[in-house]
């Protein structure tokens, strides 16, 4: 494993929730997280941090992902929680920020949409099926 480790959403809600210094980071493409929701942190008096690991439409690894984290304050020392859709693109850019650093860079495993069920539907597991604070972006 490259990154401090997988966590559920749950876990990642609760690290959130006990250290007002960790972070959300949502790697997921602007139109992902316009159309369809967003972690709502309005709770715990933080947002997600929204960083594109890769872009739309055409998927390209987005070169500046390491500047753009740190431009949007979160260090080599901030325990980083990184979201996608289904954890795949979070593990990735867990695994970067960790080789260029980062000592406690996290991947939500099940992502915010979480794995395709039976009915093609992705409503297996993941931040919007665990009941976590979400809002339509």
């Amino acid at each position: 494993m490259s990154h401090a480790g997988d966590v559920s959403p749950q876990q990642a809600w609760d690290a959130l929730s006990g250290d007002p210094d960790a972070v959300l980071v949502d790697v997921r493409t602007h139109a992902e997280r316009t159309y369809v929701g967003v972690p709502d942190l309005s709770g715990l008096g933080a947002r997600p941090v929204s960083v594109e690991w890769l872009g739309y439409p055409d998927g390209a690894l987005n070169p500046n992902f390491l500047d753009e984290l740190v431009a949007a304050g979160v260090d080599a020392g901030t325990p980083a929680y990184f979201l996608c859709r289904s954890g795949a693109r979070s593990a990735a850019a867990a695994s970067a920020a960790t080789e260029a650093g980062w000592s406690a860079a996290h991947n939500v495993a099940e992502g915010f949409e979480g794995d395709l069920g039976e009915g093609g539907h992705r409503d297996v597991n993941g931040w919007q099926v665990a009941g976590l604070p979400w809002v339509q972006g």
